[in-house]
């Protein structure tokens, strides 16, 4: 009987399951924005990504092109960018209704509402997929567990305006319509899907190529499913084509590695008419159903090979030395599992464990159609987290997919330890049932128990040290906004503070963290790690009319620690130089006005 109330999948809508989501999605709501207060009355980002969204979309409605998402106030103008202006609207679109509130508050309505909008399409989502293999009860149990997952939240809480949001739920409306009726409309729905996916993002297509190749394994199971692989392959690529146009104009004949280009497009296309010769066969055995996909897929892959073969590499692969060492492996949430935290690593593969033991008990007490469901999704969260493993910023999305198994498992666990007659194992079966809940947050608390009784037992990361001899370490990179009462001018910062610089001051900089300037980014980088003479020519050359940065964050015990005689390691340490002025800031934050030899006279003859 159990086995039945938990597995059952609904045959239509949920009666109450809409309420369901939005009572829980209230819930969260509230509590996710009373954590989050101070950030949003001070401007906290969250990530350097949230602040440089907000000029970028303030920007477009000041009257840059839909066309070009350039940073305009970087690098002297020339500061390409590759995002998408689909994540743009509904921030642009909040932030002109909330415009007669004035900057400050419809700034704020935006950071607030845009990501929680984004958390209850999610919770829509998870709920749907969940309805569809277990059953109404199950669903509003997955409802709950949702933003019990810190990966998950991590990406739609307020202030999170960046892009990683709308990726978790574009990958969720993609596999919701995977574990319906196998039509041509459902394979449709789930193509544009990811075609919106792959136009946010690129950081997308391992998982969107999972999910078609998880819809392709589902026709060579049952090719009965054909109509909907077709539908999703063809509309794949005829959404992604329609969508590169609209938002790239006249940029979208550009080759480009790190975002939708026509070699991607072109693979694209392959992939639909390859896929649609191999449905041909879907007569013959499994075998030969599977060597004509493998066919398939090889004539996708050898097409990008044949039209982009530098993207084969990869979009980082070109990046000078010194922003490879100094910034791009040190970006953590393009780093694999071992390099995170210990408890950030298990916060991000513990639910999708829970989650794919749920799936394979579903697997289990079912049969036909549901079975199928069951490993389809399953399938799809052993995929996600072996990507998640090696790039982390995939483990929201797997956590946001393991969800429905993990719910089906809690509600089991729920229903065996109600029916336990004593009242003291009870309590301890419901109990060992909640850690079901929030498994990943359960053993990162294990792991900070055991480094608090043994301190580095269950970590070989080095701790740096934090801040300088005599220097009080900044707070927040929010310290630096003082500059903004300076003269207007260009900023040579740190890349990780530039984009809060841009977004709360109207100082321009030279680069931020992005890969599209490296020779920007090397300027930087090279200027505080560079002895202070080097340092010299390469700020003037800049055009910087101040140096400013905050002491402690990441980035500048970085340059202080592998460079301890360069520039900021000696500025940090109080030295002075005869260009440099220094500037009383009131805070943590240092800053210098640079100064400029003296043009030399102009000879007589």
């Amino acid at each position: 009987m159990e086995a039945k109330e938990a597995l059952t999948p609904g045959a239509g809508a949920d009666r109450g399951g809409a309420r369901a989501v939005l009572i829980g999605w209230i819930i969260a709501a509230i509590v996710l924005t009373l954590a989050m207060a101070e950030p949003i009355m001070t401007l906290r980002f969250v990530d350097p990504d949230d602040a440089m969204r907000l000029v970028e979309v303030r920007d477009w409605l000041g009257g840059q092109s839909w066309w070009d998402v350039a940073q305009h106030r970087l690098n002297r103008g020339d500061f390409p960018m590759h995002w998408s202006r689909l994540v743009d609207l509904p921030i642009a679109g909040v932030l002109w209704l909330a415009g007669p509130l004035g900057d400050g508050a419809a700034t704020r309505i935006a950071l607030v509402v845009v990501p929680l909008l984004a958390l209850l399409a999610a919770m829509a989502l998870i709920h749907r997929i969940t309805l569809r293999l277990a059953g109404g009860e199950v669903a509003r149990y997955a409802v709950l567990l949702a933003p019990l997952s810190a990966p998950l939240v991590y990406q739609l809480r307020p202030m999170r305006i960046d892009h990683h949001g709308w990726q978790i739920v574009l990958a969720l409306a993609a596999v919701a319509p995977l574990l319906g009726r196998a039509t041509w409309r459902a394979g449709a729905l789930a193509g544009l899907a990811l075609a919106g996916l792959l136009t946010v993002s690129l950081e997308g297509m391992p998982i969107a190529a999972t999910i078609a190749g998880v819809a392709a394994l589902h026709w060579a199971w049952q090719p009965a499913g054909r109509d909907r692989l077709l539908g999703l392959v063809w509309s794949l690529f005829l959404a992604a084509a329609v969508l590169h146009v609209a938002t790239r104009g006249p940029g979208s004949l550009l080759p480009s590695c790190d975002a939708m280009s026509p070699a991607w497009l072109v693979m694209l296309g392959v992939a639909a008419g390859a896929t649609t010769l191999a449905t041909m066969v879907g007569r013959q055995s499994v075998i030969v159903r599977l060597v004509a996909l493998a066919a398939a897929g090889a004539a996708t892959a050898a097409t990008l090979a044949a039209s982009a073969p530098t993207c084969l590499a990869g979009p980082f692969a070109a990046l000078p030395p010194i922003v490879r060492d100094l910034w791009y492996v040190n970006v953590t949430e393009g780093r694999p599992f071992w390099e995170q935290t210990p408890s950030w690593a298990m916060m991000t593969v513990g639910l999708p464990i829970v989650g794919l033991v749920g799936c394979w008990r579903g697997w289990q007490r079912t049969s036909g159609e549901a079975r199928l469901r069951w490993a389809t999704l399953a399938a799809l969260v052993a995929a996600a987290l072996g990507v998640a493993i090696f790039v982390n910023r995939a483990g929201a999305t797997a956590n946001a997919l393991a969800v429905p198994g993990a719910a089906a498992l809690f509600h089991a666990l729920l229903v065996r330890a109600r029916a336990v007659p004593r009242p003291g194992r009870r309590v301890a079966a419901t109990l060992a049932a909640m850690l079901v809940a929030s498994p990943g947050q359960a053993a990162a608390l294990g792991v900070m128990i055991a480094d608090a009784a043994i301190p580095g037992a269950t970590s070989n990361i080095p701790v740096q040290s934090v801040g300088n001899a005599g220097v009080r370490p900044c707070d927040r990179v929010g310290d630096v906004r003082v500059i903004g009462r300076l003269p207007a001018g260009i900023v040579f910062a740190p890349l990780d503070i530039t984009p809060d610089i841009l977004a709360t001051t109207h100082h321009r900089a030279v680069a931020g963290g992005y890969h599209r300037a490296p020779e920007a980014l090397a300027t930087v980088l090279t200027g505080f790690s560079a002895s202070p003479d080097a340092a010299r020519a390469i700020v003037l050359g800049s055009g910087a009319d101040y140096i400013a940065a905050c002491p402690g964050l990441n980035e500048t015990d970085l340059y202080r620690d592998r460079y301890p005689n360069g520039l900021w390691a000696r500025l940090a340490r109080g030295e002075r130089f005869d260009w440099l002025v220094p500037i009383a800031t009131g805070t943590p934050a240092m800053a210098w006005r640079v100064t400029r030899p003296l043009p030399s006279p102009t000879r007589r003859p």
